[in-house]
Parts: structure tokens; C-alpha cells; sequence
């Protein structure tokens, strides 16, 4: 019978404190209860770890030279080789994430995923190499500034690094650091920008992506609500009459992710007829939560009480 192998995950490009804090977590002895623990180490920090710091002798740790070594094989070769029952990773900001997950070998389960960062530097990561700050903010169940500084202009600074956090994972912790023993947790509200109290929700040109996540990750929230949004139809394929997609091109992070982000809708087999692939419309619809084969599962249905033609979305690609 194969056993679940816990790993625990840091992620954060070079200076961001992924080493000190690994280093305090082993060696504390609310982390550590016996377990064998496999050290990946992706990168070659600042900082070295000082095994003598360690609550328990049972650290092994393994360097992983490059992205392209990663395998399922190596990564049970070096569990078994050192007999151990948990991994932490120390990953490397610069390589691919997805990397990572295609080489977990079966029952290799990522328990928690935390983001470390440089609050000096982060917004300098942000813009230059946007798609890798996205993809480790993305999994992160929490992200921690470290270094922080000037409390003078913290809130103007928080609050731009608070919405780059929100775009990419909105349901991520989010701490920043002054000091060992000065720690802020961010409370900032992000109120939707319709009015949920409402039966009907006029979904703006503008807020369509955000409505689109909120509506996947809340999905019993809008049942039984009336929205009026604009967006393409596509048509075709195996959709029973009365059925067609409904949705726009959302882009997330950058242009290499931009992708079609949409959902079932379902009207007269006469209006749905007269529908071009890919054309605007404007709709009106309630939304029911139930299973459809286009789904395979339970997901937002929109029964359209009206269809009009639109003129396209300016900009057509929403975004965040």
C-alpha cells in the first residue's frame, strides 16, 4: 500500500528568506514530531543551513542542479534512498512551476504552499518577469513580505502589492514583516463591484473577469440571480439546441495566458439558431446550478430570457 507523502513548498526568487525560514521551521519543535524529512534544495542561496540548528538529526538534505533534472524517478530514488516521510522544497523562482507538478511522483501531496518575498524587491520581480511571480502567488496559501520597511508609505505600497496578490489567488493569507517579532497581517476587504444583495447584477464591460472567477469560486452565492452581461457566443460542435457557450477572452497575468473563460448557456432553439460563432451579444439571464455533460459536473447554467447583438467589449480581452 503506497503512503502519502507530504511536501511542503517555498517558493520565491533569490534574497527572498526562503533558507531562514526553512531553517526556523526545522527547527521548531511544533513542525517537526519525528518525521524523516527529504530537503530539496533547487537553488544556491545567500544563506546556508546550519543543520546543528535542526530539532531533530532526521534532515537529509539533496540538491537539485537543474529544471530539466526533475523526474517522478528522481524524486523517488532520493525519498528512498534517505528513507524519509516528508519533503520540504526550497524551490528556485526562475524555474517553471508546472515542472514541479508534472514530476511528483503518486501520492506525493503538497500540504502547503508559501511564497516568500523581498518587500524591497517584489515589485521589481513583478514587472520584469511577471509570469513567474503569478505562477508562485497563484498556488500560494500564503505569501510573506519580509524586509519590509518605511512605515511612513507602507499603505500606498500595500495596497499595490495587496491587488498583485488578489489577481493572481484571492483566497491566500498575506503577511508582512518589520521584524522578528513585527508582524502585520493584511485585513484589506475586496468588495465585489456589483451589489450582491440584489437580485438582479448588471455585470459592467469591466468586471466581467472578476465575475467570472467570483461566480466558479462561489457558485451557490448566485444561484437563482439575474444578471445582464455582455460577451461572444460560440456555437457548433456537439451543443444540443437551445445551447451555446457564452463568454470573453480573460487575460490573467500576460498575453501568453490569455484564455477563453466561459459558460453554458441556455435559450430558445429558435434564438440560438440564429447565432454566428463568436458574435457580441448582450444577455439577460438567471443563473441555475446544475450538472450538464458540457460540464461533466455541477456548475453556473445562464437561462437567457433575452439575447441581443452587441458591439464588441473595448477592450475586447478582459482583465483584472
Amino acid at each position: 500500500m503506497l503512503m502519502e507523502i507530504p511536501v511542503y513548498l517555498f517558493t520565491g526568487f533569490l534574497g527572498a528568506g526562503k533558507t531562514t525560514f526553512i531553517q526556523e521551521a526545522l527547527g521548531a519543535k511544533e513542525f517537526n514530531e519525528g518525521e524523516r524529512t527529504l530537503l530539496l534544495l533547487c537553488e544556491e542561496g545567500e544563506e546556508e543551513y546550519d543543520p546543528s540548528g535542526f530539532y531533530t538529526d532526521a534532515v537529509y538534505p539533496e540538491r537539485i542542479e537543474k529544471e530539466a533534472d526533475l523526474t517522478p524517478q528522481l524524486l523517488t530514488d532520493l525519498l528512498m534512498k534517505n528513507k524519509t516521510n516528508r519533503v520540504i522544497i526550497e524551490w528556485n523562482g526562475m524555474w517553471d512551476l508546472n515542472t514541479l507538478y508534472d514530476s511528483l511522483p503518486p501520492m506525493w501531496t503538497i500540504y502547503q504552499q508559501m511564497m516568500l518575498a523581498d518587500a524591497e524587491t517584489f515589485l521589481m520581480y513583478n514587472t520584469n518577469i511577471r509570469q513567474q511571480t503569478f505562477e508562485q502567488l497563484k498556488g500560494a496559501e500564503m505569501v510573506v513580505f519580509n524586509r519590509c520597511k518605511h512605515r511612513d508609505t507602507f499603505e500606498k505600497w500595500q495596497l499595490e502589492v495587496h491587488k498583485i496578490c488578489r489577481v493572481a489567488n484571492r483566497k491566500s493569507q498575506i503577511m508582512y514583516e518589520f521584524g522578528p517579532d513585527d508582524l502585520i497581517m493584511d485585513t484589506i476587504q475586496d468588495p465585489l463591484p456589483y451589489d450582491m444583495s440584489k437580485p438582479l447584477l448588471p455585470i459592467e464591460d469591466c468586471d466581467y473577469a472578476e465575475w467570472y472567477r467570483d461566480i466558479n469560486e462561489n457558485q451557490d452565492d448566485y444561484e437563482g440571480k439575474e444578471i445582464t452581461i455582455k460577451g461572444r457566443a460560440v456555437t457548433g460542435g456537439d451543443l444540443e439546441p437551445g445551447k451555446f457557450i457564452f463568454g470573453r477572452h480573460v487575460m490573467t497575468c500576460c498575453e501568453a495566458d490569455i484564455q477563453f473563460a466561459g459558460m453554458l448557456c441556455k435559450t430558445s432553439s429558435e434564438r440560438a439558431a440564429l447565432l454566428e460563432n463568436g458574435q457580441w451579444v448582450d444577455i439577460r439571464a438567471k443563473v441555475k446550478n446544475e450538472y450538464d455533460p458540457v460540464y461533466e459536473e455541477v456548475g453556473p447554467v445562464l437561462y437567457c430570457s433575452e439575447v441581443e447583438d452587441a458591439d464588441p467589449c473595448d477592450p475586447e480581452v478582459a482583465t483584472f
